[in-house]
């Protein structure tokens, strides 16, 4: 069974008093300006590193709305949301509660996995970025913009920047005011002003796409 650990927090909380925020203005006028515009930002995290990565594999291309419908679904079937829960339970039932065959697939794979402890959650303090990529996407049904996203929601990685994610590429674009670039590198030519918070960074950079910012 999977623990929460206690030093990890279930949110954090962004705002002019933050060190990160405070260094992100000074290296980065344009992010400034949004920052300022956005204000104060809260992101709340799943703390727990099993149940993180199983509901980022049931949300895989779906609506927020349908991804958690379906989630609801699968704690009702396994209200503790264990490896040894989910284990239990027969593939149909999986696929009973919406699951496509490939994510059911990819959950049992997760469950053993984390069961028989080849995903070591307990030494997660201990590693880098990269390491911590390596074993997850080891898990069949996860890559690499997964991994990203469970250092930076579940963990609270501080210096994550998610090169391959459309929102952010669109985001940076526009708060650049730059031109169309085949190779999508838009983060490439910003991202090293944001280190060591590029995840804040890319806090700031969602959160004008969700409050439609972008499109005034």
């Amino acid at each position: 069974m999977t623990k929460e650990c206690p030093a990890r927090p279930d949110r954090l909380i962004f705002s002019s008093e933050s060190p990160e925020i405070q260094a992100l203005i000074r290296n980065d006028e344009r992010l400034a300006w949004l920052i300022g515009r956005v204000g104060e930002l809260t992101i709340h995290l799943n703390p727990d590193p099993f149940q993180s990565l199983a509901l980022s594999i049931v949300g895989q291309q779906l609506s927020v709305k349908a991804a958690a419908s379906i989630k609801e679904r699968v704690l009702l079937l396994a209200p503790e949301f264990t490896p040894e829960s989910l284990l239990a339970l027969e593939p149909e039932t999986l696929r009973g509660a919406g699951l496509s065959r490939a994510k059911v697939v990819s959950i049992h794979d997760l469950a053993s996995k984390t069961a028989a402890r080849q995903l070591d959650f307990d030494r997660l303090e201990q590693m880098e970025n990269e390491e911590i990529i390596e074993m997850v996407t080891d898990v069949k049904g996860i890559g690499r913009w997964t991994a990203e996203m469970f250092l930076m929601f579940s963990l609270g990685r501080p210096d994550v920047l998610s090169l391959g994610d459309f929102g952010l590429q669109r985001s940076t674009k526009w708060l650049f005011g730059m031109e169309d670039r085949p190779d999508k590198k838009y983060l490439e030519q910003h991202g090293h002003k944001w280190a060591p918070y590029r995840s804040a960074a890319s806090f700031y950079l969602w959160e004008a796409i969700n409050r439609g910012i972008i499109n005034e």
